[in-house]
């Protein structure tokens, strides 16, 4: 599998509905920061975009800000970079940025 693209705020409430029925994950990135393309490569690292239970969109954050402000908005979680948010029925229920971001809790949370 690989990244869904998230391109367009409307998507945002979207996929959040759409975690009724599968697990969504928002992984917003800066194609500028070196910590963030380290979090970037280890999420990817963890087999995470291979599994078939959960989807995850990769916003880049450069391009589209106001994205990333849309999900701050929905998630009620303070914009970070590199960051990731897991939605589960329609619930933000995993949020962490950096060094703190852990696919594989990603993936415990959702067996």
């Amino acid at each position: 599998m690989a990244w869904n693209i998230i391109s367009d705020k409307e998507q945002v409430q979207k996929i959040i509905d759409s975690s009724k029925d599968k697990p969504q994950v928002f992984f917003k990135h800066s194609t500028r920061c070196s910590i963030s393309s380290m979090a970037l490569r280890r999420f990817e690292g963890s087999g995470i975009l291979d599994r078939s239970t959960v989807d995850c969109w990769y916003l880049d954050l450069l391009s589209y800000r106001a994205i990333s402000e849309e999900i701050a908005h929905q998630s009620h979680v303070v914009h970070q970079s590199p960051q990731a948010i897991l939605f589960v029925d329609g619930q933000m229920c995993y949020a962490e940025s950096h060094g703190m971001i852990d696919a594989e809790q990603i993936l415990q949370i959702i067996a």
